[in-house]
């Protein structure tokens, strides 16, 4: 009797030759935006000569602390640190706390507060240093005078519902919170230097994106705030807070050339094209062609699960092919099951292959949390539909509900990595081989 290529993984994770390469082409590419690794590259040669104030804040908060702390933990005044529940790590002297992602909670509110307290403690002979990744914004999520954080909180809930993608959820926040759209700048002014090191988790990899821009002049306008919100249910003090900020009755946020932005030096240390370029090179050395298509991955997941399976089906490749695309798509929640954007367009992708199968792919973020669940992402191919509708699970029906961890759990699709303590949004892979390969 022929033995049956495939296997169950303790997590009942279905596994074959082709996701297995995918896997580690996944963990090639987080290894290549390694936060600890980064941040040591830079770090002995920062703000020679001064004594530092520290402030980490996002999921790559603690090893990019711990980093720093190795090479320069006689000149570090004071390091506070905040990140996503479960991302913490133990420093020698630096202050850990965790907070609430991606909606914030109160201690969010107080994280806030303590970081513009730090900032606001750099004086003159020594340098303020922010270590910032994704998921910052809603760590430090203290809100300007007049607004209380129930309503911030809701505020972001129902952008993320309506499916608004992360420059629409910043703008609004840069525009009802204390520590984004430049001011935490401010309150270190005092400060002879500024210096910002970032693992990068947005579009073009913009500093007045990435965690709302703390430290970066800020283009958009209360208008524009609430323009990003519209269709969204705001609490009314939000609105009426947006309103009032449109017609000048509060203070706009710190635009370019604002003399508190002038201390400031920033630098990108990874991005989601340092994660696609070493997912390229990996697959090269598992011996696939590769081809990258970028780093457009955007619009409604089900959407461009639908474009990616159509290119794919259209390539006749003679050797087993890597196609490569990262970015961050979005969710419209018309449901009430369980998943994120990756495991959403792993199950769309499911449905459009059909019968493709010489087509494996596996949809996943970096950081090892795909929406409010404990997987990565998912696995698809030609075989996904079948498995669930097996296993009591109907993919169509799922998908309707967005309820793609309920499916890929019973069907065996799901990556589990845990916290990777590090971001720099998602990446799609596919392995496209010849027919009857």
């Amino acid at each position: 009797m022929r033995r049956h290529r495939w296997a169950l993984t303790e997590r009942r994770r279905l596994v074959n030759p082709a996701r297995e390469r995918l896997a580690r082409i996944h963990r090639a590419a987080l290894a290549a935006v390694d936060p600890e690794a980064c941040v040591a590259a830079v770090a002995e040669g920062l703000a020679a000569g001064r004594s530092l104030r520290v402030v980490a804040a996002g999921k790559a908060a603690a090893p990019m602390a711990r980093a720093l702390e190795s090479a320069c933990s006689d000149r570090i005044r004071e390091c506070f640190v905040v990140t996503k529940d479960g991302h913490g790590l133990e420093l020698a002297n630096g202050r850990v706390t965790e907070a609430g992602h991606p909606v914030p909670d109160r201690r969010s509110e107080a994280a806030g507060c303590d970081v513009l307290a730090v900032a606001s403690r750099a004086t003159r002979g020594e340098a303020f240093v922010l270590l910032l990744s994704g998921g910052a914004s809603a760590l430090l999520c203290a809100p300007l005078p007049g607004l209380a954080l129930a309503d911030v909180a809701a505020a972001t809930r129902a952008l993320l519902e309506a499916g608004a993608d992360i420059e629409a959820l910043n703008t609004l926040r840069k525009h009802c919170t204390r520590v984004s759209g430049g001011r935490l700048a401010r309150a270190a002014s005092d400060a002879s230097e500024i210096h910002v090191l970032a693992i990068s988790d947005v579009p073009g990899d913009d500093l007045s994106t990435l965690a709302s821009g703390p430290c970066a002049p800020d283009r958009t306008t209360f208008s524009d705030a609430m323009a990003a919100s519209r269709g969204a249910k705001l609490p009314r003090s939000i609105r009426q807070y947006l309103e009032a900020g449109a017609d000048g009755q509060e203070d706009e946020s710190l635009k370019p050339g604002d003399p508190a932005l002038g201390l400031v030096q920033s630098r990108i240390l990874a991005s989601n094209a340092t994660a696609r370029k070493a997912a390229m090179e990996a697959g090269r050395r598992q011996g696939l062609r590769t081809i990258s298509l970028g780093g457009g991955l955007a619009g409604e997941a089900r959407d461009a699960a639908g474009r990616l399976v159509g290119l794919a089906r259209s390539l006749q490749p003679e050797v087993p092919t890597l196609l490569v695309i990262g970015g961050e798509t979005t969710v419209t929640v018309r449901g009430g099951g369980r998943g994120g954007r990756s495991q959403e367009l792993a199950l769309a992708a499911a449905l459009a292959l059909g019968d493709a199968s010489n087509i494996d792919l596996l949809a996943a973020g970096t950081d090892g949390t795909d929406g409010p669940t404990d997987a990565a992402g998912a696995f698809a191919d030609a075989g996904s539909v079948a498995r669930g509708h097996a296993s009591g699970v109907d993919a169509m029906a799922r998908l309707a509900d967005n309820d793609a961890y309920t499916f890929f759990e019973a069907e065996g699709g799901l990556l589990v990595t845990g916290p990777t303590r590090t971001n720099v949004m998602d990446l799609v892979l596919l392995e496209v081989r010849p027919p009857n390969f």
